[in-house]
Parts: C-alpha cells; sequence; structure tokens
C-alpha cells in the first residue's frame, strides 16, 4: 500500500505486478472500493502488468489535504485526482479501466487528456456525465432504478446514508447485480471504506452535482465547461456493459460513435459490479487494449 500527494489529495492506492511493467489503473465505483479488482489483478499481472488500484476521494484511507477544501464529487473533480495520480506516480500514460464513478474518471481523463492514457476499458461505454440531458425526466423505470440519486437530493437522503451507509450501499449492490450472491465478508471488507470521514458529503455531492442541483467547485468549472461539450473519446478502447446491470437497462451499444479509435463494445453476463463477478472478462478487455497497442505509450 503507498500514499501519493496528488492535487488536493493524500491518495492510498495499492500496487502489484512488476514494478517495470506496463502500466494500468483499475479505479473502482460507488460504492465499492479497490477490493472489487481482487481477482483481476493476478491475471493482469500474470502477463507483465504494474497494477494501481486507487482508493478515491471519499473512500478508504484516502483523505484531503486541506479541510478548506470543497468535498465535491463531480465528474471533472474525479477525473483530475486520476490524472493527478498519474503524475505523482511518474505515469507518462497508462491503460486506464474502471466502472461506475472509476469509468466516468477513466473517460474524463481519456476525453480531456488522451495524450496521457494508453487505452480505455469502461464499463457504460461511454460514461461522461450529461448533466444538462440529467435535468430532463427519464422513463419511469429508469427513475425507479437511479431512486437512490433523487433521495441523496435531500437532507433526508444525506442523514439516511450517514446514518445507514452499510445497509443502503449493501442494498444497491443487491439490486445493481441481480445475479451476484456475495457473503458478508465480501462485503465487509469493503464496507469498511464507506467509513470515510468524507464519505457521505462526497457521495452526496456528486449526485446533486450531477442532476444539476449543487453548484461545482470553481477549480474545477472550466474542465466542466469541456465535458458539457461531450468531447469524444480519440485512444482505443474496449466497452463493457453488464448484462443484467440494472443501472443500463438496454445496455450503451448506441455510444459507439463516441469513440473515434479502436474500439470494441463486449456484453458480459454479469451485473454492474462487473469486476466482482466477471473478473476474466474485466481482465480481458484491459489485456485486449494492451495487445492492441503492443504496450506503448501514444
Amino acid at each position: 500500500m503507498g500514499v501519493a500527494t496528488a492535487g488536493v489529495l493524500a491518495i492510498t492506492y495499492l500496487e502489484d505486478g512488476r514494478a517495470d511493467g506496463w502500466p494500468v489503473v483499475l479505479s473502482h465505483g460507488f460504492p465499492y472500493d479497490v477490493h472489487a479488482y481482487d481477482e483481476v489483478v493476478p491475471l493482469l499481472a500474470a502477463r507483465g502488468a504494474r497494477i494501481v488500484r486507487p482508493y478515491l476521494r471519499g473512500h478508504g484511507p484516502t483523505r484531503f489535504l486541506s479541510d478548506a477544501t470543497p468535498r465535491s464529487g463531480q465528474q471533472a473533480a474525479l477525473g483530475s485526482d486520476l490524472l493527478a495520480l498519474l503524475d505523482a506516480l511518474g505515469l507518462d500514460a497508462a491503460i486506464l479501466a474502471g466502472y461506475d464513478w472509476g469509468g466516468l474518471s477513466s473517460c474524463v481523463v481519456s476525453a480531456l487528456w488522451p495524450h496521457r492514457v494508453t487505452g480505455l476499458v469502461s464499463l457504460a461505454s461511454y460514461d461522461v456525465i450529461d448533466i444538462a440531458g440529467q435535468r430532463r425526466a427519464h422513463p419511469p423505470a429508469v427513475e425507479h432504478a437511479v431512486w437512490y440519486q433523487h433521495l441523496l437530493q435531500t437532507e433526508r437522503g444525506r442523514a439516511g446514508l450517514a446514518a445507514h451507509r452499510r445497509e443502503l450501499c449493501r442494498l444497491l449492490w443487491q439490486q445493481w447485480s441481480p445475479h451476484w450472491r456475495f457473503d458478508d465478508a465480501t462485503f465487509e471488507r469493503t464496507a469498511v471504506s464507506f467509513d470515510n470521514p468524507d464519505f457521505v458529503d462526497v457521495v452526496v455531492h456528486a449526485y446533486r452535482h450531477a442532476l444539476g442541483n449543487a453548484e461545482g467547485d470553481l477549480a474545477y468549472e472550466a474542465l466542466e465547461r469541456r465535458l458539457a461539450q461531450r468531447p469524444a473519446i480519440t485512444v482505443p478502447a474496449v466497452t463493457l456493459d453488464g448484462a443484467s446491470d440494472t443501472l443500463k437497462p438496454g445496455g450503451t451499444a448506441d455510444h459507439a460513435a463516441m469513440f473515434t479509435a479502436r474500439h470494441e463494445h463486449r456484453v458480459v453476463d454479469a451485473g454492474h459490479a462487473l469486476p466482482h463477478e466477471a473478473p476474466e472478462a474485466f481482465a480481458d478487455g484491459v489485456l485486449t487494449v494492451h495487445d492492441w497497442t503492443g504496450g506503448t505509450s501514444p
């Protein structure tokens, strides 16, 4: 386990594989942590990878360097954290792979700083949030699936997350991956990351900002304007859908136009927690991108 001073954070991360291996950063989502990739890591290490797994802001032992920094969860902040980690670790470029918030941050870096990205693996394809689009009403089935986002727009929702974070997060695991039968030990290994003192503030801000109900941190305003233009992703990419992912009914194959380099979309027999549920399929996505790029930086 290491700690890197990266932008506004002291990011705690796990590192596995060869120190001189080809670099890949595996970013987790909410409400998960680095253990989502426990079974992915050995598959990549066997192929010579240097694997970095950071705890995202508000999760696990990662901490803000200053009490004065806004506890933002907005997409530009998540992407900036990942870019700052690449800088802190001296990585000129790496394969970025992730799901949920980790897929979002990987897509943000790929869209805004493609020269730092060898290739991308992203669950839910082009996962940059269309905040303007989020302000529009969606079909009831979609609104039902994201009930937790609506709950967190309220102070009652904030209090509920603070008081019942384990119960709420476990319910999300069950609903988003309906065929995954995880045990108590698997959940608790990750759930300790929700005890981070900034967890509630970061999560609440993330969903309020995504739905257009909270102002962003001014430090990221220019980046948010660029993301609002929906920039294409110009690096090689494998995108994934979980066939039983209740958050993405119908999948995301229709995002293909947002990828202008070599791109392959795959549907995997899994739910939302795809690296947990289908580690071989997730690792194969990373290895495919590695093979496409010959392990070289762009």
